[in-house]
């Protein structure tokens, strides 16, 4: 069932959850611990991330670096699958623009295709740790809307080799990402409302907000894009705040901001243990105003956790 099926049919706000891949070496296990405490709640659907290549130098002989890509977190599609089957629930796995070229997305969409998923969230990546700004794949796309594009040439049968003589549309369902306190690289607000607003009108279906502490950002943000002819449903991603040290790595990392009484309570706490608490109170107390606003979803983001997940969705779903 695709994401706007399910808000469509639900009458009531989702629930719904997002994880990351285990790190090269581990196995699925890991994933499963986050999932197992968290299906009681019923989600509409599960997001997998995907996580680019990163380059590493390694030592030769003689002093010289030999330059590496690897990839930390492969399987996205794997875990897709394994998720989408093992319960029986819908997956929504990321797209990315960065490290691929047009033909390996293609390639990969038809093997999404195969396996019966048709829900993505395409986002274009973050740029390369030693890169300072995101440069795309030679063959590949420099912006989520030319993702967005590919995928819905894809729906209409439209594959790159136009020498194919049988081309079966796809059926994919495209989520993107929206950001209430603006994309850090976009100049204003506006000129980030209207690359968003090109996005939907190329095919997107609906809109994933980055994480946010303050539902005021979110409800203006909901407005700004209504005011812009923004339609489709914007889900609220939400995080609660687990460690003092994410007073600093989250507004450096995601570029937001942390409201002042959510600092305080931060600031306050003697362990971590205490800090967890409180991210998660703050989180319960965002999540009942946002059901009160009437969001069609509220979506989590567990970062490799679920304890924190389950003690809010525990009081709130």
């Amino acid at each position: 069932m695709k994401v706007t099926d399910h808000i469509n049919r639900a009458g009531k706000t989702l629930f719904t959850f997002e994880i990351l891949p285990p790190l090269k070496g581990e196995t699925i296990d890991s994933i499963h611990r986050i999932i197992d405490p968290l299906m009681e709640f019923k989600p509409a659907f599960i997001d997998v991330t995907y996580h680019r290549e990163e380059i590493v130098y390694k030592s030769r002989p003689g002093g010289l670096l030999e330059r590496w890509k690897v990839r930390k977190r492969p399987g996205t599609v794997g875990i897709s699958a394994s998720i989408k089957y093992k319960y029986g629930v819908d997956v929504v796995p990321h797209i990315i623009c960065g490290g691929f070229s047009r033909e390996e997305t293609e390639n990969g969409l038809i093997d999404l295709n195969f396996l019966d998923i048709h829900n993505l969230l395409v986002i274009r990546g973050d740029n390369l740790k030693s890169d300072k700004y995101f440069i795309p794949d030679p063959n590949g796309h420099a912006f989520a809307i030319d993702l967005v594009k590919q995928i819905m040439d894809m729906n209409r049968g439209n594959y790159l080799d136009e020498e194919l003589e049988i081309t079966t549309p796809t059926h994919f369902s495209v989520g993107v990402a929206g950001y209430p306190e603006k994309h850090f690289e976009a100049p204003n607000l506006l000129t980030d409302l209207e690359y968003l607003r090109q996005k939907v009108e190329a095919g997107a279906d609906y809109i994933v907000t980055q994480m946010f502490f303050d539902n005021g950002k979110y409800f203006d943000f909901v407005k700004a894009c209504r005011d812009a002819g923004i339609k489709v449903p914007i889900i609220p991603g939400l995080k609660p705040i687990a460690t003092k040290a994410q007073l600093t790595t989250l507004p450096t990392t995601f570029h937001i901001d942390i409201p002042d009484d959510l600092v305080k309570a931060v600031m306050k706490c003697r362990d971590n243990a205490e800090v967890r608490k409180a991210g998660v109170e703050w989180c319960i107390e965002q999540s009942r105003e946002l059901i009160t606003f009437g969001v069609p979803i509220i979506h989590y983001f567990t970062m490799g956790k679920s304890d924190n997940i389950r003690q809010i969705a525990r009081e709130v779903f």
